[in-house]
Formats: C-alpha cells, sequence, structure tokens
C-alpha cells in the first residue's frame, strides 16, 4: 500500500511539473509556440495562442517560403524576404493575424495562416 501511495505522489507531481505545455519563456507575458514553416503550408494553422513570443521556424529543406503579414492589431511585423531554413522570433499582441507565403499563394488562397492572440 506504501509503494501505491508513492507511485500516485509521483503521478501528480509530474502532472503539476509538465502542466506547462506551452514552453512559456520568462519576460514575455505570454506563452510561445512554433509554427513550421513547410512545403507549401504553416503547422498549425488556425492557432489560438497567449500574447507573447511566436517562432516561425523553416522546418523542411525547401526553395524558400516568405512570411508576408496581411492583418492584425496595431503596426504588423515586418514581412520576410524569401527564407529556406532558421527561425523568426515574433511578440504578438493580443488580436487576430493573417498571414501568407507570397511566392505560394495570397490570403485565402495557397499557403496562408491564422493566430489569434489572446
Amino acid at each position: 500500500m506504501r509503494y501505491a501511495s508513492w507511485i500516485v505522489a509521483a503521478a501528480c507531481f509530474a502532472l503539476v511539473a509538465c502542466s506547462d505545455s506551452t514552453g512559456s519563456k520568462g519576460g514575455s507575458g505570454g506563452s510561445s509556440i512554433t509554427i513550421a514553416v513547410r512545403n507549401d503550408f504553416f503547422s498549425p494553422t488556425p492557432d489560438t495562442v497567449l500574447a507573447g513570443v511566436v517562432t516561425f521556424s523553416w522546418a523542411t529543406p525547401s526553395n524558400g517560403h516568405t512570411l508576408t503579414w496581411d492583418s492584425g492589431p496595431g503596426i504588423l511585423p515586418t514581412s520576410t524576404g524569401t527564407i529556406t531554413s532558421g527561425t523568426r522570433d515574433l511578440i504578438l499582441q493580443a488580436g487576430t493575424y493573417q498571414y501568407h507565403c507570397s511566392i505560394h499563394g495570397g490570403p485565402g488562397t495557397g499557403m496562408h495562416g491564422t493566430i489569434v492572440v489572446q
């Protein structure tokens, strides 16, 4: 019986220790999430995140993709040129953002995405 109690206590500790699956970063005031820029799609999209750092990661070798902002609150982040690898971290405030790859289609068609920041 004592062994069973120890297992339950350890499981509860593990759940509490792992409960922040968003990878919260200190000082950003929110969570962080990574959006993969893959061959002809963004993943995940749409997505809802807490205000803070959002990382775009060019995850697979390709001919390159852009990150072009269509709409969002306030001043939009700077769009990128063609990128084939690496990451880009952005701090986003609350609101809905629309973006696309200018090489592979505009908003509503082709390679596009949505982030709802709370």
